[in-house]
């Protein structure tokens, strides 16, 4: 079962999930987000994902974490996106040994609480709220470009209307998102296409309205994405 909600830092989201009797756990989709969790036992950063992730356990295992806004978690955490990009991380390898040291202290206990996920959820909340409430300020400029790319403005549309260049809007976009602009927006269009079907939009509308060329040009964006076909990821 997978439950999520808003948590207390801006834009970001409390999430949880526990691995079925048949071990059968759905993919996990690139959402240009990076991921505060607990996993095994272990405090992890999960970077970008430039395609679906999967994950096997034993059922009844819990995973939780803290997903953060599309170009935020990097700064938030203190390490350049695309040096985690497509990686599952120990915490220990990316922040210094006291804040390891701090976010354990406060995440395992929760853990192995009586009150179970909700405190495990509530811990990881903390952690992260900590952790934003001393890094820079969002970089206005990032929020942006995110804003745009995710309403289906082209990459050059959004170097136009943050004020920079090509070449400046993908510099700038390496250490905050993991990738590129062009790697972002072809995500967002992938959540964009997803969110129309499965409220049962026929497949030709959603190619259409989420921004590809044509049906077939989604089925393989999909595939390539997902790992799976459209039909399965939706059934």
């Amino acid at each position: 079962m997978y439950v999520e909600r808003p948590a207390r830092l801006p834009g970001a989201i409390v999430w949880s999930r526990t691995v079925p009797a048949d071990r059968t756990l759905a993919p996990v989709l690139p959402d240009g987000c990076v991921d505060l969790l607990w996993s095994d036992g272990e405090l992890m950063i999960a970077g970008p994902d430039t395609a679906a992730h999967t994950a096997a356990a034993e059922p009844g295992a819990v995973f939780a974490g803290v997903r953060f806004a599309p170009g935020t978690g990097p700064s938030i955490i203190g390490v350049r996106g695309d040096e985690i990009r497509d990686r599952r991380v120990p915490l220990d390898n990316v922040v210094g040994a006291a804040v390891y040291r701090w976010a354990t202290d406060v995440v395992a206990p929760a853990a192995h609480s009586p009150a179970g996920r909700p405190a495990l959820e509530a811990a990881l909340e903390s952690v992260a709220a900590e952790w934003f409430r001393v890094a820079p300020s969002p970089d206005p400029t990032m929020t942006g470009i995110v804003a745009a790319l995710r309403a289906g403005a082209s990459v050059a549309s959004t170097a136009d209307a943050v004020g920079i260049g090509m070449r400046s809007l993908h510099r700038r976009c390496l250490p905050a998102l993991g990738y590129g602009p062009k790697t972002l927006a072809r995500i967002f269009r992938l959540n964009r296409a997803l969110d129309l079907a499965r409220i049962g939009t026929p497949l030709a509308i959603v190619a259409a309205t989420a921004g590809y060329a044509d049906q077939a040009h989604l089925s393989r964006d999909v595939k390539a994405l997902a790992g799976v076909s459209l039909r399965r990821l939706l059934g």
